[in-house]
């Protein structure tokens, strides 16, 4: 009952506002993503009004309760430092809608604001000619949208709620998904389903960029599960400000959390200059959107510290727009690895790191080969009957870019067959093709500068042709 309950609301939800738009390329969306250069980023939820940046996720709608909500004030504020959008966090990890949801009562509507805060934000942005973006965690503790618990009911849930915020808002830049993946959350791209979650924001909104907040795990030299990759500073997460090919985004917040607490308007804040000289400047030469978090009090508006620092940033720092062109680069990759945690060979491999680590879906390890090894192989057994797929990834592993020439085939009906022999010297390979059908993948190095090491061995089958 429930689960039809969410595809009705759904249903009914998707004719309000639907954004018609002629559909762009991808690379021009990123190109206009990392062009907007710098923007504001707005961790205000339920956790605002608690001490920790998790909340209770029983904790009661009644504590939300803003007496000064003025999003016309956080805008200007974004508008003086020159930024050119801003990112609310519509549902963070414990599950609060702040926007007029008809998914669940857990919301700013059954609180004492009864307002719809997503709607004001969104409004008042617009009003200063700046861009919307809006963060949605996948993580829900409340309705226990965690690891290994998921139903369908949930991912229905997630859908509908994404339904609201894609057709309710107008046009959306970009939608910066949390939770996914991550090693606190540990909620797989299988599990609730990724590439059918990426679909439906592009049906929906065609030029909203989706972005996943977890590059930690993925190689930074290709966009996995993301449009745009994402480096949350506070996490451990920095930019190659040298070496970065792709779009990108860093995150860092003006305090030092990202939502409000008490002493935050008598603490320092991030300084203009460091906030100019040591992020702005340098990331947008890399390719890079800085996003800086500015979180509003409990009364619903941003302190008079970090008010006055935007507006000092702004004096240091003008948007000339437009950055260097992209380098080209390959389309996202969004499909489930049908190579994840299947039977595996190899031909001998060096002392402990055997062929299972090449697809463990961890990129920190690797299967090496022996160096003693000539013409090293690796084999990947999809399944005892064929199965369809279009695309293969092999990420090297370490540092060194050691495989300089190899062969990619698959096995149909006993028989292999070549898809590829050539070089290619990226440390992500990356390689699309018309559909084929096999029970197994293999790839044989013909020529290295050393003993091979494989990160991650990736089989795909694209729903959708990718594109960029």
């Amino acid at each position: 009952m429930q689960k039809k309950l969410f595809i009705i609301v759904a249903a009914c939800a998707l004719p309000l506002q639907t954004i018609v738009a002629q559909p762009k390329p991808l690379s021009r969306l990123q190109q206009e993503f990392v062009d907007l250069r710098f923007g504001m980023f707005i961790h205000y939820n339920i956790p605002t009004y608690m001490p920790d940046d998790w909340a209770d996720p029983d904790a009661s709608p009644e504590i939300f309760n803003p007496t000064r909500l003025d999003c016309s004030q956080w805008a200007k504020a974004a508008k003086a430092a020159n930024m050119s959008y801003g990112c609310l966090t519509t549902r963070h990890h414990s599950g609060f809608c702040i926007w007029d949801t008809k998914t669940t009562s857990y919301g700013v509507m059954s609180s004492p604001c009864k307002r719809d805060v997503v709607r004001e934000f969104a409004e008042a942005f617009r009003v200063e000619g700046l861009k919307v973006m809006l963060y949605y965690s996948i993580l829900d503790t409340h309705h226990k949208l965690r690891p290994h618990q998921i139903t369908p009911q949930h991912v229905e849930m997630v859908k509908a709620q994404l339904r609201e915020l894609l057709t309710g808002y107008g046009e959306i830049t970009a939608l910066i998904i949390d939770g996914w993946d991550a090693p606190w959350s540990r909620i797989s791209y299988d599990e609730i389903p990724f590439e059918d979650i990426y679909y439906l924001v592009k049906s929906i909104q065609p030029n909203c960029l989706v972005m996943d907040l977890n590059a930690a795990k993925y190689p930074a030299e290709a966009l996995f599960y993301t449009d745009v990759k994402s480096y949350e500073q506070g996490a451990g997460q920095h930019i190659s400000k040298d070496g970065n090919k792709l779009p990108a985004l860093s995150c860092l917040p003006i305090n030092e959390n990202w939502f409000w607490k008490e002493h935050f308007p008598t603490s320092p804040v991030k300084s203009p200059e460091e906030l100019v000289n040591n992020n702005i400047i340098p990331f947008n030469k890399a390719y890079c959107n800085f996003i800086l978090n500015v979180a509003p009090n409990r009364t619903g508006q941003i302190d008079d510290n970090a008010v006055e620092a935007l507006r000092q940033t702004g004096k240091l720092w003008k948007n000339e727009g437009q950055v260097a062109p992209l380098p080209p680069h390959e389309a996202p990759i969004i499909s489930p690895n049908l190579a994840k945690a299947k039977p595996c060979f190899s031909s001998w491999s060096y002392d402990m790191w055997i062929m299972d680590f090449a697809n463990n879906d961890n990129f920190e390890d690797s299967w090496h080969s022996n160096p003693t090894v000539k013409e090293p192989w690796y084999e990947v057994v999809l399944g005892q009957s064929e199965q369809p797929f279009n695309m293969i990834v092999i990420t090297e592993g370490g540092n060194d870019r050691r495989i300089q020439r190899y062969r990619l085939e698959y096995s149909v009906n006993g028989l292999w067959k070549t898809l590829y022999e050539g070089d290619n010297a990226e440390k992500v390979k990356i390689h699309r093709f018309n559909r084929v059908w096999g029970s197994k993948v293999k790839v044989s190095v013909v020529q290295a500068s050393g003993a091979p090491a494989i990160a991650e061995f990736g089989v795909y089958n694209e729903q959708q042709r990718a594109e960029n």
